[in-house]
């Protein structure tokens, strides 16, 4: 089998939401995860979207962005089929490799609390639950 762990561009951009779509992820396409707003991101020197391909096809994802203070890894997705292989792990550590050349210290992840899927896979990559803390966001828009 061939695979491959290689930075993505927004010519991957349908592959990328069909990966989001495939494991169940959520996104926005009018909003954040529109395309003209990904290829906006992936325009900022601390982001960069990997993407895992075997025999040429794209089976999971992760964004990688450093915010000058942590790194963040965000939207990890691996196609339901190809789960508990280890691609999820490998993706993580893409991004971490991304992150520490661009300087980041800390790596971070928000996961949702029903995800335990994806809590059990960055523990086993020696993240650990902060339960201290309670994430605030605010959006333009509900499509953000």
């Amino acid at each position: 089998m061939d695979s491959e762990i290689r930075r993505l561009t927004i010519d991957d951009y349908d592959d990328i939401i069909r990966v989001w779509a495939d494991a169940g992820l959520e996104y926005r396409p009018k909003g954040r995860d529109s395309r003209p707003m990904v290829a906006k991101e992936m325009q900022f020197p601390g982001a960069a979207y990997f993407g895992y391909y075997e025999n040429g096809r794209m089976i999971g994802a992760v964004i990688a962005n450093y915010d000058g203070r942590r790194g963040w890894i965000n939207r990890l997705a691996v196609d339901p089929d190809c789960r508990g292989r280890g691609i999820a792990g490998l993706l993580i550590k893409e991004g971490e490799r991304f992150l520490r050349s661009v300087g980041a210290i800390v790596m971070t992840a928000l996961i949702h609390e029903l995800n335990t899927p994806s809590m059990s896979c960055f523990e086993k990559e020696g993240y650990h639950c902060q339960t201290d803390f309670e994430y605030f966001s605010k959006k333009r828009s509900e499509e953000d």
